[in-house]
C-alpha cells in the first residue's frame, strides 16, 4: 500500500512576524554561536572603537541570519510516499518500510534529513540523510520494524529536516499522513486430526442439501461463466429473458465456531508469555487451520460478539469470503483485550441460536457457575473441544510449591461429563501437542462408549 504524503513546501512564502520567529527558532547551535559571537564582537568594537572588529562582528552575525532567511524562503517542493511490505505480520516477524522522496520542484534540494516516527515497541526511530536531489529526481530508503507484541501501530507522520550548507539553520516539515502496521498473533501449524461435530461439506465431507427434483420446484439462478449448459432451465430462461440454470444442489460447508474467553477475571498476568496471549495465539492457529481445511469458521468471544459478522449466520462463506473473513478475524485478534464481563452467558445465548457444528473453546479460569454454563454449550454443538488454562500456573514461580488440582480437575470432569473433549493447558505447552491429545482423548471416549457420531477430519 502506497500512501502519498502530498507535496510539502520546504518554505511557504510568508513575510509575517511568525515566519521570522520560525526561521530564528531553527538556528542550530552553530548558528546561535555565530550570532552571539557577532553581537559580542560588535559591542566590543563599539566600546574599544575598533572598526575592523566591528566588520568581523557584523559578518559573524549576518551569516546565520542570511542562512536562515534563504533556507526559510526556499521554494522547492518534495513529495513522500511510504509502503509497508507486508502491512500485516505475525508477532515476532519483520516488516520492511519503504520510503520514497520525490523532488517535484524545478530547483535542486539541499541536504535533507529524513525521519519517520514509529512507536517505541517497533524499534528505534529511523533517520536518513539524503544528498542533493536533482529536479524531478527521487531517493528511496527503507528500514525494518518488528514487534513481539500484537496490536496496531501507526507509522508516521514522516518528518523532513532541511539544513543550509553551513549547518547554521535547520527547519522541520511534517507530512500529514501515516500508515498502520498490524501485528497479528503468531500462528502455529496444526496436524490434521479426527474430531466430531462437523457437518461434512467441502473437502472431506459429503453431506449436501438437495433441491427438490420436481420441475416446478426448481429454484433457478442466472447463468455464470463455467456453468454446465446441460443445467440450463429453458422454462425460466423464456420467462425471465436471460439464460437461467438449475440449482440442483447446494453443498453445505462444515461449520466451526472458535470461542475465545476474554474475561479479565479468567486470566492473570500480562505480557507475551502470559496465559491470555497463549489463548489468543491458539485461537488464531485454530481459525487458520479450520479455514485451510475448508470449514466455514467464525470467531466468538465471551461478550457475544462474533466475527466476521451476523450475515450468513456469522460464518465465512466461499473461498474469497473466507480470505476476507480470515483477515478480519486476525485484525480483531490483533487488538483484542480483556473484557469487563464476568461470565459466559452471552456467548451461550449466541450458541443457543442453532446447530453450530464443531465448537473449539479456549477458556480461562472457570468457577462452578461458569463451568456449568460451558457444560450447557455442548448441547448446541455437534462436537466440542475445550482448552482450559489455569492462569495461576502461568504466573507461579518455579520455586513456589505446586497448587492442588482438586478444583481444576473437578471442572474438567464436569466438562467431560457434558460431552466436551477437555484438555488442561499447562504453562508453555505447544498447541500442536495438545491438538493431538484432544484427538486421543476423544478417541478414548468413543472407544469406551462404542459410538462414533459424525466423525470427520479437521
Amino acid at each position: 500500500m502506497t500512501v502519498p504524503a502530498g507535496p510539502v513546501p520546504a518554505d511557504p512564502d510568508r513575510g509575517d512576524k511568525g515566519g521570522v520567529r520560525t526561521a530564528l527558532a531553527g538556528l542550530t547551535t552553530r548558528g546561535r554561536s555565530f550570532l552571539a559571537a557577532g553581537v559580542a564582537a560588535a559591542v566590543c568594537a563599539y566600546v574599544l572603537g575598533q572598526s575592523d572588529l566591528l566588520r568581523v562582528g557584523l559578518l559573524l552575525a549576518a551569516l546565520p541570519l542570511v542562512c536562515a532567511t534563504v533556507l526559510y524562503r526556499t521554494r522547492y517542493r518534495v513529495a513522500g510516499t511510504r509502503r509497508l511490505s507486508p502491512a500485516r505480520v505475525p508477532a515476532g516477524a519483520e516488516s520492511r518500510v519503504h520510503l520514497r522522496m520525490d523532488n517535484v520542484s524545478r530547483l535542486p534540494t539541499g541536504l535533507l534529513m529524513l525521519q519517520d516516527r514509529v512507536p517505541y515497541v517497533l524499534g528505534p526511530r529511523p533517520r536518513f540523510v539524503l544528498d542533493r536531489v536533482e529536479p524531478g529526481g527521487r531517493r528511496e530508503v527503507s528500514y525494518r520494524v518488528r514487534s513481539d507484541l500484537r496490536g496496531r501501530y501507526p507509522l508516521g507522520p514522516l518528518q523532513l529536516r532541511l539544513t543550509d550548507p553551513f549547518g547554521m539553520c535547520e527547519l522541520t516539515r511534517s507530512f500529514s499522513t501515516y500508515d498502520t502496521l498490524t501485528v497479528i498473533p503468531g500462528v502455529e501449524p496444526l496436524p490434521p486430526v479426527r474430531l466430531t461435530g462437523e457437518a461434512k461439506g467441502y473437502g472431506d465431507g459429503r453431506l449436501r442439501s438437495l433441491a427438490l427434483a420436481g420441475e416446478d420446484d426448481v429454484i433457478p439462478r442466472g447463468y455464470r461463466h463455467g456453468d454446465d449448459l446441460r443445467r440450463v432451465h429453458w422454462r425460466s430462461t423464456a420467462r425471465y429473458g436471460e439464460l437461467m440454470v438449475r440449482r440442483e444442489e447446494q453443498p453445505q460447508r462444515s461449520r466451526c465456531t472458535v470461542l475465545l474467553d476474554t474475561r479479565g477475571a479468567g486470566f492473570a498476568g500480562a505480557g507475551p508469555d502470559s496465559a491470555f496471549e497463549w489463548a489468543v495465539a491458539g485461537t488464531a492457529s485454530v481459525l487458520v487451520h479450520m479455514l485451510e481445511r475448508g470449514f466455514s469458521v467464525r470467531l466468538l468471544t465471551d461478550t457475544g460478539n462474533s466475527v466476521p459478522g451476523e450475515g450468513a449466520d456469522g460464518f465465512a462463506g466461499a473461498s474469497q469470503e473466507s480470505a476476507d473473513a480470515a483477515g478480519l478475524m486476525m485484525d480483531t485478534l490483533a487488538v483484542i483485550d480483556h473484557s469487563d464481563g464476568t461470565g459466559l452467558s452471552r456467548a451461550y445465548d449466541v450458541l443457543r441460536g442453532g446447530h453450530e457444528g464443531l465448537l473449539v473453546a479456549f477458556f480461562g479460569d472457570l468457577d462452578e457457575e461458569q463451568a456449568a454454563v460451558a457444560a450447557r454449550m455442548r448441547q448446541r454443538t455437534g462436537g466440542a473441544v475445550a482448552f482450559v488454562l489455569d492462569s495461576a500456573d502461568w504466573v507461579r514461580e518455579p520455586t513456589d510449591p505446586p497448587r492442588p488440582l482438586d478444583g481444576r480437575e473437578e471442572r474438567l470432569r464436569r466438562l467431560r461429563e457434558a460431552g466436551w473433549t477437555a484438555v488442561r493447558v499447562s504453562r508453555g505447552a505447544p498447541l500442536h501437542d495438545l491438538w493431538r491429545q484432544a484427538e486421543r482423548e476423544r478417541t478414548g471416549v468413543v472407544a469406551a462408549s462404542g459410538t462414533a457420531d459424525g466423525e470427520g477430519r479437521s
